[in-house]
């Protein structure tokens, strides 16, 4: 099985996945984590897909379920259309983004990094996933490991 848990940053997905490794043996790779795969880009990048594609169309429930974790849209680009993976959209307010965001800044936040977060949002906004998970209001993220694993 293939999850991936996409959208902006501050949405709520590491927390997710930290508490889905504790409820099931579940390899994770984020972001460009396939460069460690191999000395160049493009060969690390081809064997993470063949990896991605052996975990979508894999119908032995004894393999590890890979879990890939995006929050960049040209990184998701290359993988939407794999068959068979369970795509999980994450999603919260601007407004909580910010406040997020800003947080792990020390509580402030630059207006190019909250330009760049606006831009983030709008462009993840009209990206379909196979279930949205919306973080605005304080969800129990074990709530959400439940619902994804009931898909």
């Amino acid at each position: 099985m293939l999850y991936i848990f996409m959208g902006q940053s501050c949405t709520g997905k590491s927390t997710v996945v930290e508490k889905l490794k504790e409820q099931m043996d579940v390899e994770v790779f984020s972001g460009k984590d396939y460069l460690r795969l191999a000395k160049s880009e493009s060969a690390a990048w081809n064997l993470f897909y063949e990896k991605l594609l052996e975990a979508a169309s894999s119908a032995n429930a004894s393999q590890t379920p890979v879990v890939y974790v995006v929050t960049e849209k040209d990184l998701f680009d290359k993988v939407c259309s794999l068959e068979n993976a369970y795509k999980v959209k994450f999603t919260a307010s601007l407004d909580v983004i910010k406040s997020r965001f800003a947080q792990r800044m020390g509580g402030h936040l630059p207006p190019p990094v909250e330009k760049m977060l606006e831009r983030q949002h709008a462009i993840w906004d009209a990206i379909e996933g196979d279930q949205t998970v919306d973080t605005t209001d304080t969800v129990d993220p074990l709530d959400i490991v439940k619902s994804i694993m009931q898909a």
